[in-house]
């Protein structure tokens, strides 16, 4: 029979665990993103815009518009644009 401590001990090894495996996960799935954006060079593609492109579609298409639009606001004022 299990104490309450050993218990907590197990579920605190299972939880270690599996957060471990999800960080192998994460190295495996970054690994291949970068393979992937090696692939894209390559082929002539500019990997920098493919993970503007990839951050802009994560993005509600309002929130994309409304950030533009106060960096254009921005740029106008500083005379780069």
């Amino acid at each position: 029979m299990k104490t309450n401590g050993e218990g907590t001990a197990e579920e605190l090894r299972l939880l270690v665990e599996r957060s471990e495996r999800i960080v192998e996960e994460i190295k495996g799935a970054q690994d291949d993103l970068k393979d992937v954006m090696a692939e894209a060079k390559g082929r002539g593609f500019d990997p920098k815009a493919l993970r503007k492109i990839m951050a802009i579609r994560l993005k509600k298409k309002e929130e994309f518009q409304e950030e533009e639009a106060i960096l254009e606001v921005y740029l106008q004022a500083l005379g780069m644009i």
